[in-house]
């Protein structure tokens, strides 16, 4: 019985050791819009340019 409840302890421990390290979801999604919003905003600002940087040259 001992052995039981030592392990169910231990079970509940790390249960709490996990949730206490994983981030918020709120804050993974303010960090995604963010980056969404500065791509956006380089499209905006100079599209061409962005999409040259992405095209081979010279066989590259």
């Amino acid at each position: 019985m001992s052995e039981q409840q030592h392990a169910r302890r231990q079970a509940e421990e790390t249960t709490d050791e996990v949730e206490a390290f994983a981030p918020a979801p709120q804050q993974q999604d303010q960090g995604f819009d963010a980056l969404l919003d500065e791509i956006d905003s380089v499209l905006e600002t100079n599209a061409e340019e962005f999409v040259r940087g992405f095209v081979q040259k010279g066989g590259q």
